[in-house]
């Protein structure tokens, strides 16, 4: 849900054991409807997932999985490489237009 409070969050996720911290998604970004909850247990996160999954809250269900960090960073590095693909196409197009140029130039005299 996009209008959930953390307090409504540790109501909801404190029921399956203590919660050692939550932070929600910055509401501006990719991250907006999403939340991260940390149990000091890790058992108590197991259970949490268990019961959680699909769980309505506001009209919308809940999608409760662990954090997979190794994940993330595949996927963090597979747009950093995205991005360094781009900036190389960007300097190749612009180095072959610099050389037509260059070749119009000698082709004029």
């Amino acid at each position: 849900p996009f209008r959930i409070t953390s307090e409504e969050l540790y109501d909801i996720f404190g029921k399956y054991g203590a919660v050692y911290q939550i932070r929600l998604g910055e509401k501006s970004r990719d991250t907006r409807g999403t939340a991260f909850v940390v149990y000091e247990d890790i058992y108590d996160a197991k259970r949490a997932v268990d019961h959680l999954s699909g769980f309505n809250v506001g009209g919308r269900y809940l999608v409760v999985m662990y954090y997979q960090p190794a994940k993330f960073q595949r996927r963090a590095d597979a747009e950093e490489k995205k991005k360094e693909l781009e900036e190389l196409r960007r300097q190749v197009k612009a180095k072959k237009a610099q050389m037509m140029a260059a070749n119009a130039s000698k082709e004029g005299d």
